[in-house]
């Protein structure tokens, strides 16, 4: 891949300032300063100490990058950033960063979609990406299912979360159980100690009414809602501490977690099966968790799916994935985007680039 293009990517839509460099699919640096530590005691990421802290970090973690890479500024021959979605505030940062770099190097910007940049990250860990692609998203800020018929033009959103994250879920009955921040790693830790049939937790929009048939699709037939099931977690515990007795932690964790994942791998092998997507990736930062990969792979498994997880280092947010979208994007031949776009917090998934025309 020499004679690829060599992209510096940055990515700040949340409480990571990353920074990655990429050459066509090789991956030759991939740098991540996190905040997290900052969030602990609010038990959530707090937007505005996000965004300090992603001003303190974008100079080191950008010099890091490009001495792991062993390149300077001048050899890049394109920059890429996340213009959504994500915090408002985080974005704004790393966006101003990547167009002073633009405008002080005079090489051409892309502005790439977050979430696409999660399924581009693929081609750094196992290669070109299939044909007949699905893609789950799990992290704290987003659940969903997409259809990537291709990965620089024309992706589909099939179905999303219509209130909590599977991420979010996790960090609030953590909180619940007195478990801390973030609440995905030890609950899945606990998890393994607990039994995960002990209590039957509800599976959200997972009913007739909301899932319909094949033929005739319900509403939200691919969607997800973890509010009710964040509720019914905090109600058992309330029962428990009512009665003065002791809430059995590792069950409840298990049987949460067995409520998240169930419904989660279910509609995605559901969605794949009926849209003709023989290959699925996993990714986000929730692609960590082990029973997730568990159910997932043996459900692809007895569906004839083909599934792939990136490493965790490439599914967490980082600037390795904001650089490898863009590396497809530049090769599709896609105009740069230009200066004049804004920030999109809510940018959707079928936007995979933005241009001038989305200044503000």
């Amino acid at each position: 891949m020499s004679d690829a293009p060599l992209i510096l990517g940055i990515e700040s839509s949340c409480d990571e300032t990353g920074v990655g460099i990429v050459r066509g699919t090789e991956l030759l640096a991939n740098t991540v300063s996190t905040s997290m530590e900052q969030h602990v005691r609010f038990g959530g990421v707090i937007p505005e100490i996000a965004s300090r802290a992603h001003l303190e970090a974008m100079v080191p973690t950008l010099q890091q990058a490009l001495d792991t890479a062993g390149v300077a500024l001048d050899d890049v021959d394109a920059l890429a950033v996340t213009s959504g979605p994500g915090l408002s505030g985080a974005l704004m940062v790393g966006v101003a960063a990547a167009k002073a770099l633009a405008v002080a190097t005079g090489k051409p910007l892309y502005a790439v979609n977050h979430l696409v940049a999660h399924v581009g990250v693929g081609v750094l860990d196992g290669g070109e990406l299939p044909d007949r692609l699905g893609a789950l998203l799990v992290s704290g800020g987003h659940t969903e299912i997409l259809k990537i018929d291709s990965l620089t033009d024309d992706v589909e959103l099939l179905g999303a979360t219509i209130d909590d994250a599977a991420g979010e879920a996790y960090d609030k009955v953590a909180r619940l159980l007195g478990l801390g921040y973030p609440g995905g790693p030890v609950i899945d830790r606990l998890a393994k100690e607990g039994d995960g049939k002990a209590i039957r937790f509800p599976r959200g929009l997972s009913l007739p009414k909301f899932v319909g048939t094949a033929e005739a699709p319900g509403k939200h037939r691919y969607d997800f809602s973890f509010s009710g099931l964040k509720t019914a977690v905090a109600r058992f515990v309330e029962q428990y501490q009512a009665k003065g007795l002791e809430v059995p932690v590792a069950d409840v964790a298990a049987s949460f977690q067995e409520a998240v994942v169930d419904v989660i791998t279910k509609k995605a092998v559901m969605a794949c099966t009926e849209h003709g997507m023989e290959n699925l990736l996993l990714g986000g930062g929730v692609a960590a968790n082990s029973r997730l990969r568990q159910l997932l792979q043996a459900r692809c498994d007895s569906a004839g799916i083909s599934l792939r997880i990136p490493k965790p280092s490439l599914c967490t947010d980082n600037g390795a994935m904001i650089a490898a979208l863009a590396a497809q994007v530049v090769a599709a031949g896609v105009a740069p985007s230009g200066l004049g776009f804004a920030t999109d917090p809510g940018q959707p998934v079928t936007q995979i680039t933005l241009s001038d025309l989305h200044a503000a």
